[in-house]
């Protein structure tokens, strides 16, 4: 069964970062997961065989460890497609110790063994070759819906209890690698750069480098109404800085620490501040490549400079791109708030008081976004949410359909700020850029 098309769910349009109204998280647990066990219950021991008649004991099995345990079947649809993604974390987070289990409700051993060997699972299986609903393990661990997923501590007790594997893998995250010390050397400099508006704030990091030393440097450009210190990409800078890039963090026009007011801002003027950025940062002697990052507003901005600029770009990755600004303005809805497009007011103020000036409204009506980002032809990745209610995830589908050779990542349930698990799009990006520029 698919969850996000068998069930209606009413969604309210809010904004294009956390700061402008809280984004409204796709959580299937409030309706699948009610029966699971919760975070402190003791994990009841069970004892099944593998395919080989091989006797897994629970309490031996995970005794003193931290263990995933993912409640599936090889019959079942979403247990299919979510499958690859607890293969992803075995492989992520093995090394740290983490242990898993795949307890199946498959009833055809042969079956059963077959997806096994196919998808390639490289942890232990085992089941009854019972149904669920006749399954006494799944009776003690209330699972009514697979995929069901469980994280257990080493105390023998539930740490997560979701049908998301998303949260187990934030909280696998939490305990593994947020308290791991981020190694950088290098330093910033505080720096302002002639803007459309006036003058850009931004902030310069250089790592360590030897005389003569060159490195690759990335853009990072925030969303509306958002700044330099928005999570995701103040994420992103620091992993790409500890990874050796040097990075640039800036505020365009009318935003956070720059000059200029919101309500003049516009994508075309938004579009000249970053311009302003890169021609400033091809002056500068120690960078080779130069990648741009961006964030909804900030994507669309990033991918249209892309397509002006193709032979002064070497990568460009895309987090919810933005681009259905411009049929939300044709339509005369922006953010929930009607308006004519025709003659559109000379301040659009949204729910959260900031104010968008008429200028913003009419050149979005007419912005060339995919005619100019066409004619980027570089590297490219595409990471969208599919649980997106701000942004369509088809705004980046075509962003991907239109730069041949780019990579997509459609991030199961993620909204439109990632804020489901930020680690999940800061570590595509980083190592995408990694992959692509060293």
């Amino acid at each position: 069964m698919n969850r996000l098309f068998r069930f209606s769910i009413i969604w309210f349009l809010l904004a294009f970062c956390v700061r402008v109204n809280a984004q409204v998280v796709l959580d299937f647990d409030e309706t699948y997961a009610q029966e699971l066990l919760k975070p402190v219950t003791p994990a009841p021991d069970f004892q099944l065989q593998t395919p080989e008649g091989k006797t897994v004991k629970f309490s031996e099995f995970a005794k003193g460890k931290y263990v995933v345990i993912d409640f599936w079947a090889s019959w079942c649809p979403d247990c299919r497609k979510d499958l690859p993604e607890i293969i992803r974390l075995y492989n992520q987070f093995h090394q740290y110790g983490v242990e898993f289990l795949g307890v199946s409700f498959d009833t055809d051993k042969e079956k059963w063994m077959d997806y096994i060997a196919k998808s390639g699972v490289p942890y232990p299986q085992v089941s009854e070759l019972k149904r669920m609903n006749q399954s006494d393990v799944a009776k003690a661990y209330g699972v009514r819906w697979i995929p069901s997923v469980y994280l257990i501590g080493p105390d023998g007790k539930v740490l997560v209890s979701t049908v998301l594997s998303y949260k187990i893998e934030k909280k696998l995250y939490d305990v593994f690698i947020e308290p791991l010390p981020v190694a950088r050397t290098g330093g910033y400099d505080t720096i302002t750069i002639d803007g459309s508006k006036g003058k850009l704030w931004a902030r310069l990091y250089k790592p360590h480098l030897d005389p003569g030393q060159r490195c690759d440097l990335v853009v990072l450009c925030h969303g509306l109404n958002c700044d330099h210190d928005f999570e995701l990409m103040k994420r992103i800078a620091i992993l790409l800085q500890a990874k050796g890039f040097a990075t640039l963090e800036f505020d365009f026009n009318g935003h956070g620490k720059s000059e200029g007011k919101l309500v003049d801002m516009t994508i075309p003027n938004e579009m000249e501040d970053l311009e302003q950025v890169l021609a400033y940062v091809q002056d500068l002697r120690f960078v080779d490549d130069i990648a741009l990052v961006g964030h909804s507003q900030g994507a669309v901005v990033a991918a249209m400079v892309a397509g002006k600029h193709p032979d002064d770009i070497k990568a460009v990755v895309l987090l919810a791109p933005a681009s259905s600004v411009r049929d939300d303005i044709a339509r005369g809805n922006l953010f929930g708030i009607d308006f004519n497009p025709l003659d559109p007011p000379d301040s659009l103020v949204l729910h959260n008081g900031i104010a968008l000036g008429r200028r913003y409204l009419k050149t979005a009506l007419y912005l060339p976004i995919f005619e100019t980002s066409g004619k980027y032809y570089g590297n490219a990745c595409v990471i969208q949410g599919n649980g997106d209610r701000l942004v369509p995830f088809t705004c980046g589908e075509r962003f991907h359909q239109l730069w041949n050779g780019s990579e997509y990542y459609e991030l199961e349930y993620y909204d439109h700020n990632f804020t489901n698990c930020l680690y999940r799009p800061v570590e595509i990006t980083t190592d995408y850029l990694q992959r692509v520029l060293k």
